[in-house]
């Protein structure tokens, strides 16, 4: 299997006045902000990577998000690029570039400038992004996925032909040859992250792109991954374990005891305060907008729905009992080096997934403890995740046709 480590790049320093009410004001403004502590913050998380490298983790992945601290990375392509320079084979899976926010055509132009400044390392995702950034780019939510669609036309037509001209409802393009040209040829991987709406799904199968899934329970794992499979036929394809990535959480430590002892503050700093600046706004919520479908999980059995989408009641609400309940329903693989190993192991098999995304950093980790957390890991867990290769997608036929 290939094993990625997902990388916020949360601000290093906890806003400790918050964490009792759970709320992190939005904005967030300048008087809470320590230039030092940034640049610190980029730069401890380079040497993270430079490690990873060295230690022949597969690749890192990155995201896009803005005017929040619980991720620096604005500009992902930007991060991919100055990474290249500092190593030699690590990846940059970027879960990525928030198109509808953005002229496609740059988006394309940087992306085939990481890839050739990084000789071929760039895996290529799109997102859509959360309700809260179309706010701060003056995007309307309605028109969300139609921008989201034409966006990745362009990107891929600047890619793959010679030259190329579109006239579309968001962008109009006439004659147009990029300099540099990807790289990777004829184009860099794409991967999506799949929250589980169907319309993603669809459009994901009928391009044959790959698929970044979330640790959900057994059965709404079974249903987004049987109906990917489904999409994928309908347009001549066949899943294979290839086509996924499982994404989910880990920490090793000696022993499950000391896994929760060490990583449960910053885990719950994430869940209950960082992971939602900005989203608990009234201005921030999608319903009504035309961001979500009202058909969106209506393939999905009704008694699999409850997980589909992001509950941050739930998520607030976490409490330490609900963490080794996560433990022990293999939500969360904490524990010893074999056990994290035979965990991941087990539920990369059950979703069919040959890749492994892993959070091991959610909420904003001491340097020193997130270092030593990837040098373990990358002795004692890493060697034995890439001996094994998963060779079906059982997900894929437990649906009813």
């Amino acid at each position: 299997m290939k094993v990625f480590v997902f990388d916020l790049l949360p601000y290093g320093k906890h806003f400790d006045q918050y964490k009792e009410s759970k709320y992190l004001p939005y904005p967030l403004p300048k008087d809470h902000y320590d230039p030092e502590v940034a640049a610190r913050t980029f730069e401890e998380h380079l040497q993270v990577w430079d490690e990873m490298d060295r230690l022949c983790f597969d690749g890192v992945g990155l995201n896009e998000h803005h005017t929040t601290p619980h991720g620096l990375m604005n500009s992902p392509n930007m991060m991919a690029a100055v990474a290249a320079q500092r190593t030699k084979k690590l990846k940059f899976l970027l879960l990525g570039n928030l198109v509808p926010l953005h002229n496609p055509l740059r988006i394309a132009e940087e992306l085939a400038m990481a890839d050739t400044m990084s000789r071929g390392r760039i895996l290529s995702g799109f997102a859509r992004g959360v309700p809260r950034e179309y706010n701060v780019y003056g995007v309307s939510m309605g028109e969300s996925r139609a921008r989201f669609e034409e966006a990745v036309d362009i990107i891929m037509k600047a890619w793959t032909e010679p030259k190329f001209s579109y006239e579309g409802k968001f962008w109009s393009f006439k004659d147009i040859a990029i300099w540099p040209r990807p790289y990777t040829q004829p184009h860099p991987p794409v991967w999506v992250p799949f929250t589980g709406s169907k319309e993603t799904i669809e459009w994901a199968g009928k391009h044959n792109f790959s698929a970044v899934i979330p640790n959900h329970h057994k059965g709404l794992t079974q249903d987004i991954v049987g109906y990917f499979s489904k999409q994928l036929a309908a347009n001549g394809k066949r899943i294979t374990p290839d086509h996924l990535c499982f994404f989910t959480d880990a920490y090793v430590a000696a022993d499950r005891a000391t896994a929760i002892k060490e990583y449960s503050p910053f885990y719950l700093y994430f869940v209950h305060t960082l992971w939602h600046h900005g989203s608990l706004e009234k201005a921030s919520s999608a319903k009504g907008t035309g961001y979500l479908s009202s058909s969106s999980y209506d393939y999905i059995r009704p008694e699999n729905r409850a997980g589909a989408g992001v509950d941050r009641e739930a998520m607030q609400k976490t409490t330490p009992a609900d963490i080794e309940r996560r433990i022990d329903h293999g939500e969360l693989f904490w524990g010893s080096p074999k056990e994290v190993a035979d965990g991941l192991i087990a539920g990369a098999e059950q979703m069919g997934a040959n890749s492994l995304l892993l959070n091991m950093n959610v909420g904003a980790m001491d340097h020193a403890v997130f270092l030593e957390q990837i040098r373990r890991f990358g002795r004692e867990v890493l060697p034995r995740l890439q001996a094994h290769q998963v060779k079906r997608v059982p997900a894929a036929e437990a649906v009813p046709a």
